[in-house]
């Protein structure tokens, strides 16, 4: 990295003899902008072009004792720099990532700064501190104003826990309104997406909230059109509540947000502007800007994919045994497993005592269940609260590392203050020092600590599967945004690979035999547009079996790729990408309850001529989700495809170079 001038500065005295500074910043290839203004406040603001994307949004952070880091600010030393570097992703949706560029660090009197950054898809800014001992931070100020009252995809909380607006799932589908019309009471979860019309979009998302409680965005000012970051205070009153007394839920908390042991790098705030909704499709910003790996020895992760027993209710027929948490079942997952070449199976709540882990259930004997999968190639994941887990995390990794289990899905964490998340950068270190893998299920932002702790190998955080148990409806529109907005800050455990499968007049909840709202296409595409490492199989092994076809065609889709290629999106309203793995291409479409046609173009598969194994919907799908028409044709990069997609319906195939 070498410093090169990237910005201009203009210095005038303000009222009050504070000197005004104001910096700008350029992304390489120099379409988007920042411009930094500094003196009495820190505001900066980012165009694309000549459109304004951020207007001037005020920055600072409030300590104890009254001090406002960005008040009456006196720049001491302003330092220009730029990268430009591929980052190697080895679990991700490509192997290799750039990482390019420019960046201006304002060092100001006090002992701090502010870090912009400046890519050809966003920006972003963080606060550093050089001070060293204890601060207490109160609260912090992040803006994002936009000109007009545009519209927004935002998720809502929208099931506090324990009556504490900051315990929650992090799951939500999409409220789509204007930046005016949000509720003044109401918590955005990030990422959030706003569509500034002309087919450009923004979205919002943070990065390294380690140590430091995640952000949520509120309404802002009145007559702003802005969002205003609002941060969970730190937890003092905690209990056992909620699911089975699992949780670990709030009672009381401080009037600070974060106490932290300077020097400090404090959480990225980005920006990633796109001028098409295919764009987001295939965006790097979390690899990019997150901190670099601390797992040097990387051999023993293994992404894959997993037969999973909770979904389906451990609801497995035409066997001689009771099917349930116990060894008959779960040998009969791992030989279904075996036999499908997926590499995991997951032992899900109640193969222990709820808090204790050590205390295993008498019908489960672990150890004969992990030699038994060990004989057939198929791994041992096991289910945890975040509660159990951390009681004796130490002790915990150490006894099932020795036994053979790994890796760990770590449930009813439900929250992201400053307690938590510092737990969560523990548990993925501890965890990596143990070879093990991690799922943080009950968890939302992935916020780049994927990419630090690559054991961390998927997250949940998404609305997912289990809640068409529940009766959640309108499933396919939302399976049409997340690729756009939620899969911008990582992989998302939702838990596809539904076989019972309705359309929007036949669905309706049923917790012990689930159905997915939409196609049995729908659900196969699921498997190349969902980025997840570790990938679910959510139905049970009868059903798989009896829809073999099905089955051997999602048992073939990687987790990882080598590339990716957004075909085509609209946010809402249907999505289509392309990944590969080798020199075999990938490729899924889904739409929401609206019937579609589009063309896909195969320029991506390069020279040379493949045959292409393609599920698509059958013609009575609209009336029975369940049907599907396989083919295999022969094709090439000069062809298009023209497929049609039934309400709730998708498209998928593979394509093999001959």
């Amino acid at each position: 990295m070498r410093a090169k001038p990237l910005f201009a500065v203009l210095l005038f005295v303000c009222t009050g003899a504070v000197a005004q500074k104001t910096y700008q910043l350029q992304s390489p290839d120099g379409r988007l902008s920042a411009t930094i203004n500094v003196g009495k406040t820190i505001t900066w603001s980012v165009k694309d072009g000549y459109t304004e994307v951020i207007t001037p949004s005020t920055i600072g952070m409030e300590l104890a004792g009254g001090e406002v880091l960005g008040q009456n600010v006196s720049v001491k030393k302003a330092e220009t720099s730029k990268a430009d570097e591929m980052i190697k992703t080895p679990f991700y949706k490509k192997t290799n990532v750039n990482n390019h560029y420019n960046q201006i660090t304002l060092s100001f009197k006090g002992d701090y700064g502010v870090i912009f950054r400046a890519y050809d898809d966003g920006l972003a800014y963080r606060f550093v501190s050089e001070r060293k001992g204890e601060i207490t931070i109160n609260n912090e100020q992040a803006q994002f104003n936009f000109k007009n009252d545009d519209t927004a995809y935002l998720p809502f909380v929208n099931d506090y826990r324990n009556k504490d607006k900051f315990t929650t799932s992090f799951e939500a589908l999409y409220s789509k309104l204007q930046l005016s019309a949000i509720p003044k009471d109401s918590l955005a979860i990030l990422p959030l997406l706003v569509d500034l019309g002309n087919q450009q979009k923004a979205a919002i998302l943070e990065a390294d909230i380690e140590d430091y409680p995640g952000m949520y965005l509120a309404a802002g000012d009145k007559g702003s059109n802005g969002l205003t970051g609002t941060f969970a205070k730190y937890p003092t009153v905690e209990a056992n509540g909620g699911h089975h007394n699992i949780n670990y839920v709030v009672n009381g908390r401080a009037d600070y947000i974060a106490k932290i042991t300077g020097p400090k790098m404090f959480p990225w705030r980005i920006v990633i502007i796109s001028n098409s909704d295919k764009e987001l499709l295939d965006n790097d910003m979390m690899q990019k800007i997150a901190a670099p790996s601390r797992v040097a020895d990387i051999s023993w992760i293994k992404p894959g994919k997993v037969a999973w027993d909770w979904w389906n209710n451990w609801n497995i027929s035409h066997v001689n045994f009771k099917a349930g948490i116990n060894n008959d079942t779960y040998k009969y997952y791992i030989d279904f497993a075996a036999a499908n070449k997926l590499e995991y199976v997951v032992i899900d709540e109640g193969w222990s005592d709820d808090v204790d882990l050590t205390k295993i259930s008498p019908a489960i004997n672990l150890k004969e269940l992990i030699d038994y999968g060990k004989q057939k190639n198929v791994g041992v994941i096991l289910w945890a609260s975040w509660f159990a887990i951390t009681r004796d995390l130490e002790g915990i990794l150490t006894k099932y590392e020795q036994m053979g289990v790994k890796g760990f899905k770590i449930d009813f964490i439900d929250r992201d203050d400053q307690k938590m998340t510092k737990s969560l950068y523990a548990i993925a270190d501890a965890a990596a020092k143990h070879h093990m893998m991690v799922d943080y299920h009950g968890m939302y932002k992935p916020s780049g600590i994927q990419h630090t702790y690559p054991n961390l190998i998927n997250f949940e955080g998404v609305k997912g599967m289990e809640n068409v148990k529940w009766g959640v409806k309108d499933h396919p529109v939302y399976d049409v945004s997340i690729p756009f907005i939620r899969m911008l800050a990582g992989p998302m455990d939702y838990t596809p690979g539904a076989m019972r499968n309705a359309n929007k007049a036949n669905w309706r909840a049923v917790n012990d035999n689930p159905m997915s709202q939409g196609t049995r296409c729908h659900q196969l595409a699921m498997y190349t547009i969902f980025e997840a490492p570790l990938q679910m199989l959510a139905d049970n092994p009868t059903s798989y079996m009896k829809e073999q076809e099905s089955t051997d065609f999602i048992a073939a889709v990687p987790t990882t790729f080598d590339e990716t290629v957004a075909l085509d999106g609209s946010v809402g309203n249907y999505v289509a990408i392309a990944r590969r793995k080798g020199t075999t291409w990938f490729a899924g479409a889904m739409t929401s309850w609206d019937a579609r046609s589009i063309s896909i173009d195969l320029s991506f598969l390069g020279d040379g001529k493949y045959r292409a194994v393609i599920f698509e919907d059958g013609i009575n799908a609209d009336n029975d989700a369940t049907d599907y028409k396989k083919s295999t044709v022969t094709v090439n990069a000069k062809d298009k495809l023209n497929i049609k997609m039934a309400p709730g319906g998708g498209w998928s195939a593979r394509f093999e170079k001959i």
